[in-house]
């Protein structure tokens, strides 16, 4: 949502009907959960509970899936029929809480309050998060209840993942266009539109970019400045969490950061001049003197364990992260 708002603002003032998204539909849809915790948990969706004759897909409309609070089991349903719901609070591999919603919303409605007001609507690993669930609907006045799996043909154009819809409501209308739109006057929301018509777009440039040639740290250095901006800078958790995404894709075991370190006045420093308040060292790296007999030494984060930053000596080769801003 956050990034819908960005979008929003960039466009005011400046589209009068449709501008191009990089949605557009696939030939076959899939069933997946809705992750407010960055998708980083879309492998564990192999568990299903349908009950007997579902996934059925009646009318060709059914691509949400409701509990059944008489016993527990899934169906598919309209997205647009109005259910109590559940959603869960925190991380979903580790402690969570289930939080029972009273209110009738739609599936999408109810994905915007948990994700407003919790995590997101509730995934279901195993029969065991399934039990603990369907206890939590005892209350329920409907005889369904929303829960977050949803069946999903659209696609990103970059072939990034994200759960994340702003239909307008009645959107998608299936009307065989395949192709997405934010039309403002809508307030930014999407609609579904003939690939062929001739709108305005927007394209985007990632803010970080991994590079898998392996070079040395000052290589590196010059490398992103000559092609990009800069090394990249980690000044908060919400960039580590984008650098531990791309680095995931290294073919080295270390990723070089603009991180340096001076053996002349031993301290910590980012090349890019941010200031080091957020660190995410290692144990044993970073916070005491650092061993300069074989030259000065730069910051790399590591692929294993909980990718953290580590002190390697400068002449390592490695493949790195390069900012664009």
């Amino acid at each position: 949502m956050e990034e819908m708002k960005t979008l929003s603002s960039t466009l005011q003032n400046k589209a009068n009907d449709f501008v191009w998204i990089g949605l557009n539909r696939g030939n076959t849809g899939r069933w997946q959960w809705s992750l407010g915790d960055g998708d980083m948990y879309r492998e564990e969706a192999e568990y299903r509970k349908w009950n007997s004759g579902e996934p059925n897909n009646a009318g060709k409309s059914e691509f949400c899936v409701a509990m059944q609070k008489c016993n527990g089991t899934w169906l598919d349903d309209g997205c647009d029929h109005q259910y109590s719901f559940v959603c869960y609070d925190g991380n979903k591999a580790h402690n969570q809480t289930y939080r029972f919603i009273p209110d009738a919303k739609t599936w999408r409605e109810a994905q915007s309050y948990c994700r407003e007001n919790y995590t997101d609507l509730t995934s279901v690993r195993d029969q065991s998060e399934n039990q603990q669930i369907w206890s939590v609907t005892n209350t329920s006045s409907s005889s369904n209840v929303w829960i977050g799996l949803f069946n999903d043909s659209w696609q990103w154009s970059d072939q990034s993942n994200s759960s994340f819809r702003y239909w307008k409501s009645g959107q998608p209308n299936n009307l065989g266009e395949n192709c997405t739109a934010v039309r403002m006057e809508d307030q930014g929301q999407w609609h579904d539109v003939d690939c062929n018509k001739m709108n305005p777009f927007v394209c985007y440039q990632n803010k970080l970019v991994l590079v898998n040639l392996t070079l040395t740290w000052k290589d590196a250095l010059r490398y992103c400045r000559e092609h990009h901006v800069d090394l990249v800078s980690v000044d908060s958790e919400k960039v580590q969490s984008w650098v531990m995404d791309l680095a995931q894709k290294a073919s080295t075991d270390h990723v070089w950061l603009g991180l340096r370190h001076t053996c002349t006045l031993n301290f910590w420093f980012w090349v890019s001049g941010e200031s080091i308040c957020y660190q995410n060292w290692a144990p044993g790296h970073g916070t005491g003197v650092e061993d300069c007999g074989s030259g000065e030494r730069s910051g790399a984060v590591e692929l294993s364990g909980g990718q953290q930053w580590v002190s390697l000596p400068q002449n390592q080769q490695l493949n790195f992260i390069c900012s664009n801003y």
